[in-house]
């Protein structure tokens, strides 16, 4: 006997993928610049099946890691080498849809924007909306609580997810949440929501469907600066609005939308401005007067509102397509993922542009402006000696601007492989010595997704006064 041996007693051979030219489909993910060739790929159709191949790994002592699309942007969902992916998009099934109770029980393979799609004839949808949703799956959204454009209002994945069903790397089955947004005792759901699948893999996903808003209403601005945009939203925000969106993006990103989609946004502008508004129509009637006033006064070179729906899709269709749309500038980029404090947008975006000059690369920048969720689009040709390493150095040290100005090294795309090294500069020795006891208490043998989210190397033992991790973390007790 032998782990391949167990593995082909569970999965047929079309599902139990061996040779290196199909291994080669899964070495990356979103961020190509990290690779590795995994022992075996295979793809369940069952949670049976999930579980089984988890026990296997954990008799063998094999690594392995759960993959939906690939879209991870932080190296997240890249291989570990000579271990086992477990590729979940065949679990794509919405196992119910209970209009009444606004709740959707999913298999973790499910596409985002599917939800949706199935909840419209009830007038319901799944709030959020990453810039893949056409493509991401519900359980990489989980695993990496994503986000999307509209998280300033409604949330990120964690707040719209009340429950799920969980094997653990030990091949134990863990039932977490439920069918009710308030549940009782320890928020275990919350610690496994952006674990980046270090705790285990999620089989089945109760999600919060929300209704539709009764009415929307879209807003385009271009500015001759980013400071004026800025201004913009900390005025919007200050005087009470609480948009279902706020983006913004600068030149580089708006030509590169602009060559994808036609999307029309103002072709003299420095940065474009998008607030969408929607809700009841007293509301939304009421609050685009006070929005036009500031905008207004904010003073646009130009601004204008979406006339129907199909204008308001392609106002959105430019901003969610600029991160595939920068490959039309440049044969490389990498996209970067940091927050800063609402209040000191412009400051970042100056230093952004200081940054990437001194590095002597071009940088485009898009961005959910109401949470101050930084994506600067690093642009460098890995063909020429040099630039890729250049790319990377400045994408660490806007990283190291993020913390320097009391923000975060992420907002939605995780810490994957590619920020590791800055978790202990954001957080501190203690608090990722505690982080690392927490996840070893789930996967004592760090068997789920090894090499992601901590530094490497061995992380200093947790001074825990004779506390296990969970106890002092509130999750169990042993009294």
């Amino acid at each position: 006997m032998s782990f391949i041996t167990d593995l082909q007693a569970i999965f047929p051979p079309e599902r139990c993928l061996l040779d290196g030219a199909a291994l080669a489909a899964y070495e990356s993910d979103g961020l190509t610049a990290f690779a590795a060739t995994p022992r075996a790929v295979v793809v369940p159709v069952t949670r049976e099946e999930v579980v089984a191949a988890v026990r296997v790994c954990a008799v063998w002592a094999v690594p392995f890691m759960a993959r939906g699309s690939g879209t991870s942007l932080s190296g997240g969902a890249v291989p570990v080498e000579d271990g086992l992916v477990i590729a979940m998009n065949q679990m794509n099934r919405i196992l119910r849809l209970d209009p009444q109770e606004r709740l959707a029980v999913v298999e973790p393979g499910v596409i985002n924007l599917a939800v949706s799609q199935a909840a419209a004839p009830h007038g319901l949808y799944f709030a959020p909306d990453p810039s893949s949703q056409q493509i991401c799956t519900i359980g990489g959204n989980v695993a990496f609580n994503s986000g999307g454009a509209h998280c300033l209002k409604y949330g990120m994945t964690a707040n719209h997810v009340i429950g799920a069903t969980i094997v653990t790397p030990t091949g134990e089955i863990l039932e977490c949440g439920g069918e009710s947004v308030e549940s009782l005792g320890p928020d275990c759901l919350g610690l496994f929501c952006g674990s980046e699948g270090l705790f285990g893999i999620a089989l089945e996903l109760t999600l919060r469907l929300i209704p539709k808003a009764e009415v929307f209403h879209t807003l385009l601005a271009g500015y001759d600066s980013t400071d004026k945009a800025g201004e913009a939203v900390s005025a919007i925000i200050a005087a009470g609005i609480l948009p279902g969106a706020i983006e913004i993006m600068d030149r580089l990103a708006i030509d590169a939308a602009e060559a994808a989609t036609h999307c029309g946004y103002p072709p003299n502008a420095a940065t474009v401005l998008i607030v969408e508004l929607e809700g009841p129509i007293e509301q939304v009637e009421s609050e685009k007067q006070r929005l036009a006033a500031i905008i207004e006064q904010s003073g646009p070179l130009e601004s204008r509102v979406a006339r129907d729906a199909d204008d308001r899709a392609l106002i959105w269709k430019g901003r969610k397509s600029a991160f595939s749309a920068v490959g039309r500038l440049s044969p490389d980029f990498i996209v970067q993922d940091g927050v800063v404090p609402r209040s000191r947008l412009g400051e970042a975006l100056r230093r952004i542009a200081v940054l990437a000059q001194d590095h002597g690369l071009r940088c485009a920048n898009v961005f959910h402006a109401g949470d101050g969720n930084l994506h600067p689009l690093i642009l460098f040709d890995g063909s020429v000696p040099g630039e890729h390493e250049r790319g990377e150095a400045l994408a660490g040290r806007i990283l190291e601007m993020c913390i320097e100005m009391g923000g975060s090294i992420t907002g939605e795309h995780g810490v994957g492989l590619e920020k590791r090294a800055f978790l202990t500069p954001m957080f501190g020795e203690p608090d990722v010595a505690f982080m690392r006891e927490v996840r070893r208490a789930f996967d004592p043998a760090e068997l789920a997704n090894p090499g992601k989210m901590f530094p490497s190397g061995e992380a200093p033992a947790l001074q825990s006064h004779g506390l296990h991790p969970l106890e002092k973390a509130g999750i169990i007790s042993r009294e």
